[in-house]
């Protein structure tokens, strides 16, 4: 701690965690870790059937390829850090650990925002006009909404990181939450946040509403579109890919705007933890799953990795 005039400052935070090592909690405990294994096998099998299988290479694909490793690299910035701060009883973390942790968070949290709503516009683009979606979704124009997605999100990391961290702390050094989220860090503030809590709103606005008003107008014009199909299997596809695209839309954008689109006097302490849990764990788990359940292409080129490898079955003798 560092003392400045009559007040103690903080020189760093301690996380309380989301769990206590009751037995109930140590089940939960358990639980979140398979997530988490569950999560980097899936997302990491998505990365690598659609870099090594050609009937992937589609701009469909090429986005779920980032989104898999946005996700690989948000739930991998969360819970290894908390998996040991329960393990070891202590949370203790840095100003310049949470900082970067910040950092991290929002630059992926941004980025998979904006994918979102690219890869609603490419369902947009592919359904409603195939004949010129070739032109339209050109390779050069996917590298460069990947690459917005990007600048945007390292953009909101860096300008909320900074400003946070500018914030005079002191008295409690605890954080009730089990990473370094905005809203749980600025409770520790001893000096008036509410401008900067302003701030972050008009963020949430160009970060969460807007990418969700262009999924919800995308997918707007998708059902006008397919309902115009004359074709049923047609329908019955592109219901199919839609409907699994809304399900981790809704989930993702729902959690993240109740976290941050909510003035600070009604965060609570537990229902944020439960919420962040949503976008940082199960959202990162489910996204593979959903993405690929009903996905013939994907489970094609799953079936010809398995045949490639060796110990699918031993050769014949002779």
């Amino acid at each position: 701690m560092v003392w400045v005039g009559n007040q103690t400052l903080i020189s760093h935070f301690i996380l309380l965690g989301l769990f206590t090592h009751s037995p109930l909690h140590l089940f939960f405990f358990s639980i979140i870790m398979v997530m988490f294994l569950v999560a980097l096998s899936g997302n990491g099998l998505m990365i690598l059937l659609i870099t090594i299988d050609s009937r992937l290479h589609s701009p469909m694909y090429f986005f779920l390829s980032w989104l898999s490793l946005m996700d690989l690299m948000l739930i991998s910035t969360i819970v290894p850090r908390m998996a040991t701060d329960f393990l070891l009883g202590h949370g203790s973390i840095s100003f310049t650990g949470c900082g970067l942790q910040i950092l991290f968070f929002l630059t992926l949290l941004g980025d998979e925002c904006f994918l979102l709503a690219f890869m609603a516009y490419d369902r947009y683009v592919a359904i409603s006009n195939p004949l010129r979606y070739s032109v339209v979704m050109s390779c050069r124009v996917c590298w460069l909404m990947v690459a917005g997605s990007w600048l945007f999100g390292l953009m909101d990391g860096l300008i909320q990181a900074i400003f946070t961290l500018r914030f005079p702390y002191c008295g409690s050094q605890e954080i009730d939450h089990f990473f370094c989220e905005v809203p749980a860090i600025l409770k520790l503030a001893c000096a008036d946040t509410s401008l900067y809590e302003t701030m972050i709103y008009v963020c949430c606005i160009l970060m969460l509403l807007l990418p969700f008003s262009v999924i919800s107008a995308s997918y707007l014009r998708i059902l006008v579109a397919v309902l115009h199909m004359r074709s049923t299997e047609g329908r019955r596809k592109a219901f199919a890919t839609c409907s699994s695209h809304m399900a981790v839309v809704s989930l993702f954008y729902g959690a993240a705007m109740i976290t941050y689109m909510r003035p600070q006097a009604y965060h609570s302490s537990k229902q944020d933890k439960v919420v962040s849990a949503f976008y940082t764990m199960i959202t990162p788990m489910l996204n593979p799953l959903i993405y690929t359940l009903r996905n013939k292409e994907v489970a094609g080129a799953l079936r010809k990795l398995l045949g490639r490898c060796p110990c699918g079955g031993r050769p014949g003798l002779g």
